[in-house]
């Protein structure tokens, strides 16, 4: 036989720590969703958010566009579809929704998604409570409403919209029985109490978001804060470890700023309770890490796809 029980005990154990440290089971989740985003609209937006390269107060090199054609959008879903994905996501530069031919274009839009068998959700903008209604009629899953950052902070941040408007569209929605997806942006300049002050205000939502979009700022010439200091990448590490804890139920999303991120600091996000990314190689507008290389890094991690919400 040969050795001792306490070396074939020494060998057993060290196969098992062997198995572990080759796992994926080290990372803290098994399952995530990877959700694209697909600007219908872009460019032209009278609002004046000082991160974005859509708004029409900045030279950023973004042409305003019409809206896109419904067969562009399906075509566009269904390669989606095909490739994995649950959930789809619509974007227009819109300061808030008008009644009229492009809402209507929009509403069939979503109903063409939905009937794809993919959840569906849009960001358009403020919303009344009966615009809010005739996109759950047509099928809207979820809405995306970002706060951006806390009320204090906020002014530095953007003039054109307050604070209350955008809890108040957030109202409309969850009154309409849409699911909200809802966060912000870090990076901007804000401090640590800004962070929490954020935070603050998403876990107060009652109920809390079902889904948590965490952005770090992509930096874009043209826009005032195009040459924002680098943010630390634990901090955004730290936001998310927090977003968990606050809001253990939702899905709290890696969004914006991935380019910027290392491998490893993106393992550390997911480890820290990132269950969500939004893919594709644009973000509306700005630049994301290509679908093969986001496919890499959740095949390493081994997070598999999530089921419907």
């Amino acid at each position: 036989m040969g050795g001792s029980p306490g070396d074939l005990q020494q060998a057993y154990a060290r196969r098992g720590i062997c198995r572990a440290s080759n796992s994926p089971s080290v990372f803290s989740r098994r399952r995530g969703a990877a959700v694209p985003v697909v600007s219908v609209k872009t460019g032209g937006c009278p609002e004046d958010c000082a991160y974005c390269p859509q708004s029409a107060h900045y030279e950023t090199g973004v042409e305003r566009q019409p809206l896109l054609s419904f067969n562009h959008v399906i075509k566009t879903a269904r390669e989606a579809r095909d490739h994995g994905v649950t959930r789809f996501c619509m974007g227009a530069a819109w300061r808030q929704v008008s009644d009229g031919p492009e809402f209507d274009a929009v509403l069939e839009m979503v109903r063409g998604v939905s009937a794809l068998g993919l959840e569906v959700c849009c960001t358009l903008g403020m919303l009344n409570e009966s615009q809010a209604r005739r996109l759950a009629e047509a099928g809207l899953h979820a809405y995306n409403h970002n706060l951006d950052t806390s009320a204090e902070f906020y002014g530095q941040i953007i003039t054109t919209r307050t604070y209350e408007d955008r809890l108040r569209t957030i109202e409309h929605v969850r009154k309409a029985g849409i699911t909200v997806c809802c966060g912000g942006i870090i990076g901007m300049g804000e401090s640590d109490k800004d962070r929490i002050g954020l935070l603050h205000q998403l876990s107060t939502l009652n109920p809390h978001p079902e889904s948590v979009p965490i952005n770090l700022l992509a930096r874009v010439e043209g826009t005032p804060l195009g040459n924002a200091e680098p943010l630390d990448p634990f901090i955004l590490v730290r936001t998310i470890a927090t977003a968990r804890i606050l809001m253990p139920a939702s899905r709290i999303r890696l969004s914006a700023g991935r380019r910027s991120l290392s491998r490893e600091a993106s393992a550390l996000c997911f480890m820290a309770g990132a269950n969500s990314i939004f893919v594709g190689e644009k973000l509306l507008t700005v630049p994301n890490p290509s679908r093969d290389e986001d496919d890499e890094l959740l095949e390493d991690l081994d997070l598999r796809p999530l089921p419907h919400a």
